[in-house]
């Protein structure tokens, strides 16, 4: 597990070990992304949120062969980051959502955009004004829908089609790249006695891509972006606020979520009455929940208590038998019979992380490795760490 911290004024590196990740401090955060169309190179974005200075997306780049980090800026001069994600089918296209400090309210407004050429700058406060600004595609305006929340990008790579969550509305939206335009194709509203507001939003991967799942207050809703109509309902799927979603990439149908009441619960989608599974490895607000892409049965948690857990949730995975080795396999190869007495994979945690010190609002897994994860805290620390070894060969092996 590596763990790298740096500040605007300072960067400080320390060796990734079996039980330490890579640090490195930015300005207040509380989004981050990893870089998605980028399978190469493990790279994540950080959008901060600075009240004192302009804001910026910091491009982290991790050389794990060589043990090192590669670290880009660009100015995002529009306003605090609340909301940060990473275009699947190009990489050096991203999506924010920021308040927009040149209305005379701070509106909550989103914007694609795009990272010009790439210049590697050490950052301080010495050489800030020297950092390369964003390139604006198009924003995507809907001032009559009150503030946005989310962007969610089509999973497939579609190149056209996004979705975005305003306060109590769902948008979709025909994009065009190349154009810089967007235009607004449907939309669907919340309703409900005491107007709800969407916390989180995602897109199904499977079924052709035809279905989103939002939260709001204490429900989870899906719904068909054809007909912009419900398709199921989770009452009361936490005891407070539901603050993320995650769709599992392997397994149709399984879902899972977080909330304030310190759990996250893994779903059904047919059966929505009752979780398949309730863990409570938290002590206080779990912010974000995520399968891994791979290895659905790897799942991360962060959390109000500084902690980012990485549990192993094999039974509801989709290999809830692990990996069974071939019997003359065994016969020809005499590591597999050390393999076959070393203990079984456990359900349950796996690892606790606790280098951050501030509340993790995000923990989000690499999409070029899929072994590697990155969390990022208020105070600016991001850290990236790597599934324990041992984990790591009982799943392949």
């Amino acid at each position: 597990m590596r763990v790298f911290r740096v500040s605007r004024a300072e960067k400080r590196f320390l060796g990734m070990g079996e039980t330490g990740g890579l640090k490195k401090y930015l300005a207040k955060a509380r989004c981050l992304t990893a870089q998605s169309a980028e399978t190469d190179a493990i790279c994540f974005f950080v959008g901060t949120q600075s009240l004192q200075s302009d804001n910026q997306v910091h491009q982290i780049e991790f050389d794990y062969e060589n043990n090192v980090i590669n670290e880009r800026v660009y100015l995002h001069k529009n306003g605090e980051i609340w909301h940060i994600s990473s275009a699947p089918f190009d990489k050096d296209i991203l999506a924010t959502v920021y308040n927009d400090t040149s209305c005379s309210k701070a509106d909550m407004m989103a914007s694609i955009w795009r990272l010009p050429e790439r210049v590697d700058l050490s950052v301080s406060d010495d050489n800030l004004a020297n950092v390369p600004p964003l390139e604006l595609v198009t924003s995507l305006e809907a001032p009559d829908y009150g503030d946005m929340k989310r962007i969610l990008w089509h999973p497939s790579g579609d190149d056209t089609d996004m979705i975005t969550l305003a306060d109590n509305h769902i948008m979709m939206w025909d994009l065009n790249v190349s154009d810089s335009r967007a235009k607004m194709t449907a939309s669907a509203a919340l309703e409900g006695k005491t107007q709800p507001v969407f916390t989180s939003g995602r897109w199904n991967p499977h079924h052709n891509c035809k279905q989103i799942a939002t939260a709001n207050d204490t429900f989870i809703r899906g719904w068909d972006v054809r007909s912009m109509q419900q398709t199921f309902t989770i009452e009361n799927a936490h005891g407070q606020l539901v603050r993320d979603v995650d769709f599992n990439p392997n397994k149709q149908y399984y879902m899972a979520s977080c909330g304030d009441d310190c759990k996250a619960k893994f779903w059904d989608i047919r059966n929505p009455k009752t979780p398949l599974k309730v863990i409570s490895d938290h002590s206080h607000w779990v912010w974000s929940v995520r399968f891994n892409h791979f290895h659905d049965q790897l799942v991360l948690t962060s959390s109000s208590d500084s902690r980012v857990i990485l549990s192993n949730l094999m039974s509801i995975s989709s290999e809830p038998f692990g990996h069974l080795i071939d019997e003359d396999e065994e016969e020809d190869d005499k590591e597999d019979e050390d393999l076959k007495n070393q203990e079984q994979m456990r359900e349950g945690i796996i690892a606790a992380y606790e280098e951050h010190e501030d509340s993790v609002y995000a923990a989000e897994w690499s999409t070029a490795d899929p072994w590697l994860f990155a969390s990022l805290s208020y105070d600016g620390r991001l850290v990236i760490n790597k599934v324990p070894r041992a984990t790591k060969y009982r799943i392949l092996l």
